[in-house]
């Protein structure tokens, strides 16, 4: 029987920024991971922005930054396009090499002082006096671990909530089916915006995406309803890339393909003795699907707070609530708000998401208010305009 306090189970960059906050306080941390190889394979197109990740106290490093983005272009079903770029957006953001940012911030926790289990699996966990035995196997060899608290981030498709008895089960209603390539020979007409394809005809109920890493590299992909049957994301994204006038002569260099979650945060991310952190938290975005900066915050928290159960030798769900309580205190209550928005995002359907950018194409966005977009948008179409102005209201 092995003791800790805290077991992390996911290596992701939230549960590796959760076990080295933990670490730094004092407690004896055990990282674990199923796979053998952390960050591999890749689960997202890569992208974060510049002041979230200094917000976790982490300074950019080249070693994992593939390419600098300073923008973004919306692509409309009608062909018509908006771009946002260094005019309109006052910061930067990067399209990370995952494979190399999450080896780094597992690093970092080892380096705080966790210790790192990778290739070792989590077959169960049940209660035992005040905390949890973990029933491990690793590289074939069975054996326990005895924690205090554990937090559990291992993904979308999370049992550890499920065993801990937080949550009955994953939600699917709000479930993409997700394809990615990453290909050579993508042709962009700058390398520092990415690309996205609303309602695409390829990615019915989602969107499409190429994320430029440079050097004609880029993160292609696309999201599709998991409530859709007959489709195959994969197949879809095949067709899309067939038709994307920048992905022509692209070629893949690597697939991936999963699931990804616009649920939100789930109803319970904390109990005695456990807390849920990041996909398995659903701290996601709920119109997009992204999560790597979202659930680095809900680590970073749940880490802090399990290291001060731990010196209080209070593991309580009382005290745990701590961690929810200062999550959506440092989101400002983010993930709710964008809920709100994904619900009115997915009533539009293609006509209506051209209007949008129809719109935008019509005004000057640096100097426009959005008083100004209305009336543009209003004379297009009315319609498009009120669901338009229940978008705003939510962040009033």
């Amino acid at each position: 029987m092995i003791d800790a306090d805290i077991v992390v189970i996911g290596a992701g960059p939230a549960g590796s920024i959760a076990a080295k906050h933990a670490a730094l306080r004092g407690a004896k941390v055990i990282l674990i991971d199923k796979k053998s190889e952390i960050g591999t394979p890749k689960r997202c197109a890569e992208g974060v922005y510049d002041p979230g990740l200094r917000l976790l106290g982490i300074e950019p490093n080249p070693r994992w930054i593939a390419q600098t983005i300073y923008g973004g272009v919306l692509h409309s079903p009608d062909g018509n396009s908006i771009q946002f770029d260094e005019e309109l957006l006052p910061v930067c953001g990067y399209v990370l090499e995952r494979k190399v940012f999450d080896k780094y911030m597992a690093m970092d926790a080892a380096r705080a002082g966790a210790e790192i289990m990778i290739k070792t699996f989590v077959s169960d966990l049940k209660r035992e006096g005040d905390g949890f035995i973990l029933d491990c196997d690793s590289f074939g060899e069975k054996f326990q671990i005895r924690a205090k608290i554990v937090i559990g981030a291992d993904g979308p498709e999370s049992t550890i909530g499920i065993k801990a008895g937080l949550n009955k089960h994953n939600s699917n209603k709000y479930m993409l089916s997700c394809a990615q390539y990453e290909m050579c020979n993508v042709e962009l007409p700058r390398d520092d915006l990415i690309h996205i394809f609303l309602a695409d005809e390829n990615a019915e109920g989602g969107y499409a995406w190429i994320f430029t890493k440079g050097n004609g590299v880029a993160n292609v992909g696309l999201g599709i309803s998991s409530n859709i049957k007959d489709l195959d994301a994969l197949e879809c994204l095949d067709n899309f890339v067939k038709s994307c006038p920048y992905t022509k002569n692209a070629q893949p260099v690597e697939l991936n393909v999963g699931p990804d979650s616009l649920e939100g945060l789930k109803d319970n991310i904390y109990g005695d003795n456990i807390m849920l952190v990041g996909d398995a938290a659903g701290q996601i975005d709920p119109i997009e699907g992204g999560g790597i900066l979202l659930g680095m915050y809900g680590g970073m928290v749940a880490g802090n707070v399990a290291a001060s159960a731990i010196k209080q030798g209070d593991y309580s769900a009382d005290k745990l609530k701590e961690y929810y309580e200062r999550f959506n205190q440092l989101t400002l209550n983010l993930v709710p708000k964008l809920t709100v928005v994904r619900d009115v995002v997915q009533s539009l359907n293609g006509d209506e998401f051209s209007n949008l950018i129809d719109a935008a194409s019509q005004i000057d966005l640096a100097n426009a208010s959005t008083k100004d977009y209305l009336k543009v948008l209003f004379k297009i179409s009315p319609r498009t305009s009120l669901k338009f102005t229940k978008l705003i209201k939510v962040f009033i």
